[in-house]
């Protein structure tokens, strides 16, 4: 048993209609591909869900893995506080990854909890899982400044301890793309930011995963991407793997890109 399918979502708060209050209808394409992804992460019945998040807490030099057996968190961050949830995690999984990424070299780990909270870059995707799917233990993994290749490695590693407590797991890659699409968005205009964006649903919609340890780290700043990481660590723990990938969705209205791409992994399920 292995990893049965990964996940490329965004992860825009306003999305949850308590909080879009009508603007989210404005990405009508993103929650209609955000709900395929749902629905498919329910018929697979993961016992086990792997989250990737950029809002997890980051380190310059240091992976965060969280630690504990469960944690909770709300919206009130963006007035709508009685959007809430609650995950158990798996801690035999974060055991057995903690110990693999040791003895890789990789500088990961459960130290350094600043906050026990879920971020909105876990509990946006687990706002539509939710709808289908809850009897899952989750893994929430945080990005750093190390390197891709870094990140591409403890993808491996994630992998590997999926398939050594043979865990029926998916795997989520929260990231949004850039965040310079429009002078008016939250970070004005770079031309980067489309470039960044038609480049990186071109790669991840064939699922060309090498090609994301080629985005040079000047380019990628100047776009102003926020789930690149997340993509390659994904990317680490499908190396060998058979990949059927589908693009489901891209828009960026609000001058931010959100894209959605599914990936089924062949055999995944036996």
């Amino acid at each position: 048993m292995g990893i049965l399918a990964a996940y490329m979502v965004p992860h825009p708060p306003l999305i949850v209609p308590a909080i879009g209050r009508g603007e989210e209808k404005k990405i009508q394409h993103t929650i209609n591909a955000y709900h395929d992804v749902a629905k498919q992460i329910g018929s697979l019945k993961p016992e086990l869900i792997l989250m990737i998040s950029p809002h997890q807490i980051m380190y310059a030099d240091y992976i965060h893995i969280s630690p504990g057996n469960r944690a909770a968190g709300d919206f009130s961050q963006f007035r709508a506080a009685n959007v809430k949830m609650d995950v158990s995690y798996d801690t035999d999984y974060v055991q057995e990854l903690c110990t693999r990424a040791k003895q890789q070299g990789i500088n990961a780990g459960t130290y350094g909890e600043r906050t026990k909270q879920l971020d909105h870059g876990t509990m946006v995707p687990l706002y539509f899982i939710n709808q289908y799917w809850k009897d899952y233990q989750l893994v929430r993994i945080g990005l750093s400044g190390l390197s891709l290749s870094v990140h591409y490695e403890l993808g491996r590693c994630l992998k590997e301890a999926v398939e050594a407590l043979g865990r029926r797991t998916v795997l989520v890659a929260s990231g949004d793309l850039s965040h310079r699409l429009k002078a008016d968005g939250p970070y004005g205009f770079q031309k980067e930011g489309p470039e960044y964006d038609r480049r990186i649903m071109d790669v991840m919609g064939k699922a060309d995963f090498g090609e994301l340890l080629k985005f040079p780290d000047a380019f990628l700043e100047k776009a102003g991407e926020c789930g690149h990481r997340s993509f390659t660590m994904m990317a680490g723990a499908l190396e060998g793997e058979e990949v059927c990938a589908h693009r489901l969705s891209y828009e960026g209205p609000f001058g931010v890109g959100y894209g959605i791409c599914s990936y089924d992994i062949k055999n995944g399920n036996v």
